[in-house]
């Protein structure tokens, strides 16, 4: 009940921001589920972190551990330390390492696709090709289409076809498409 000599006075506790117990847990799942993340980086990626040496060390320990309910407790013990931890860059991070994945699994079905059209379609995917790729080598792709051909007749292992795919990668890699 307002008094009337602190009628229109703030009170004191109206800025304070309650959060639940069900949001305190989320964060908390959050924050170890980063550190699993963390711990499955390679040591160059944490590198580039800016981490507590507690954390680090905490990081290292936990990839040395096999049993499944001590990985649990430790991967609990790193959301703790985690807390102490500015998350912002790690989350960019992660999120540029997701991306980057992303990015190239979608460029080896791009070559795994343009491969298996040369095989199958012959003149006309070549043509396409080589418009996308104008330096691409026609003739030894063409080689190397019939090599991928012969050797699927004769049920060898998929020596050709694999050089096939790494010349598709090569070329890709080395020119940029035609724009």
């Amino acid at each position: 009940m307002n008094h009337p000599d602190n009628f229109g006075e703030q009170d004191e506790f109206d800025d304070i921001e309650y959060v639940s117990k069900s949001q305190i847990k989320k964060e908390m799942h959050e924050l170890r589920d980063i550190g699993a993340r963390l711990q499955e980086l390679k040591p160059a990626h944490l590198e580039k972190l800016v981490l507590t040496e507690r954390l680090k060390a905490a990081l290292e320990e936990g990839r040395r551990i096999k049993s499944f309910n001590a990985k649990k407790r430790h991967l609990n013990f790193i959301g703790k330390l985690m807390r102490d931890q500015d998350v912002e860059p790690i989350q960019e991070l992660l999120q540029r390492l997701d991306s980057q994945t992303e990015e190239s699994a979608r460029h080896f079905h791009q070559l795994e696709r343009w491969r298996e059209r040369l095989l199958t379609e012959g003149n006309a995917a070549l043509t396409e090709y080589m418009d996308e790729y104008p330096q691409a080598d026609n003739q030894y792709i063409r080689q190397l289409v019939r090599n991928v051909l012969k050797e699927q007749k004769e049920n060898k292992p998929p020596a050709q076809n694999r050089k096939l795919f790494r010349y598709l990668r090569e070329v890709s890699e080395d020119m940029k498409p035609a724009e």
